[in-house]
């Protein structure tokens, strides 16, 4: 059953290559030992398991490197190259919580009857328009022009066409949107000048900006949603969700460790170099620079689940109006949102 729901789930992701997860395997527990410790060999202490934390390389990943550096003690966080990869991890309890695209934590929530909650949004937008050119200087000169995307009915797809929308432009006739599979595929066109117009997450546009000198941004998507929502809903793309089950019995951890996410996402604003440099020591992204660069348009957070609630819903109500499937066809009830213990 578990590995069907794994399908179905897996089926949903959507493909915004700065987002990949991480996950580890699950421990054997001794039935004889207490739940949630293990014993320590040399002491024969018991002490707290370790917190199983699966996060996604790229930007959903980047706020909590800091973390992972300081607190190997308490937690266990890995990484992941690809959304589905971590599906089944939190599905089959293998990890505690897991750092995921915003629009699948609803699907988790509805395929599991609330087996998860939504702790935090660690992401908002990440999403820009490029160009090798200076033709595009609002999202009206978009009409008549070729714009390629990565992510064919994903949260890409959907926050484009719904700005176009909202500024009078009609995404299947005024605009030629060209699907490509991945964001890589994407920056290599514009890299290689076979394309003009494309619509790119970081770290994807620093790293094509490296290669092409004559890329620029021309459009912030996180403003134009600001512009359009008139400030009411915020474009998120990554959130925490973590087990039901493990909240109900170990919540005070759980703001424990919020707090200390939260130290980590702001070392990571503050320190952009250092930071870099550890996001490449731990794999997240594989250059320093990039990094470094990358940072202040990663809009890299942390708000708690009852702070942004307002935001999310409404920010899922936008998706689920351009196709239910991309929540898990139906917006999260109440129950949906942590409330710190």
């Amino acid at each position: 059953m578990k590995r069907k729901l794994g399908i179905l789930i897996t089926a949903l992701v959507f493909s915004i290559s700065a987002l990949l997860l991480v996950g580890c395997s699950k421990e054997s527990k001794n039935a004889q030992k207490p739940e949630n410790t293990v014993t320590d060999k040399t002491t024969n202490e018991t002490a707290k398991e370790k917190i199983k934390i699966a996060v996604l390389k790229g930007p959903t990943g980047m706020g909590i490197v800091k973390l992972m550096e300081e607190d190997k003690e308490s937690y266990d966080i890995s990484l992941y190259d690809s959304p589905d990869q971590i599906v089944s991890k939190i599905v089959n309890s293998d990890v505690d919580g897991v750092a995921i695209a915003s629009n699948l934590a609803p699907i988790l929530y509805n395929k599991t009857n609330g087996g998860v909650q939504l702790v935090g949004i660690n992401t908002l937008g990440v999403l820009y328009i490029v160009e090798n050119g200076s033709t595009i200087k609002s999202i009206q000169d978009l009409k008549g022009k070729t714009v390629y995307i990565s992510g064919k009915g994903a949260t890409p797809e959907f926050v484009l066409n719904y700005i176009l929308k909202q500024n009078g432009l009609d995404p299947n006739k005024d605009v030629k949107i060209e699907f490509k599979a991945q964001h890589s595929d994407v920056a290599s066109l514009i890299a290689s000048k076979e394309a003009s117009i494309a619509v790119l997450p970081e770290p994807f546009v620093t790293t094509t900006q490296m290669k092409d000198k004559d890329m620029k941004i021309v459009i912030d998507l996180t403003k134009e949603w600001d512009k359009v929502s008139k400030d009411t809903s915020q474009l998120i793309m990554g959130a925490l969700v973590f087990r039901k089950d493990f909240l109900d019995k170990r919540g005070a951890e759980m703001n424990e460790f919020l707090t200390k996410y939260k130290n980590s996402v702001d070392f990571v604003n503050k320190n952009a170099a250092e930071a870099g440099k550890l996001i490449e020591k731990n794999g997240i992204l594989p250059n320093a620079k990039v990094a470094e660069i990358a940072i202040p348009k990663c809009n890299i957070v942390l708000i708690s689940a009852q702070e942004g609630k307002e935001s999310l819903n409404k920010f899922y109500t936008v998706l689920k109006d351009n196709d239910p499937k991309s929540i898990g066809g139906k917006l999260p009830d109440e129950n949906f949102y942590y409330k710190e213990k």
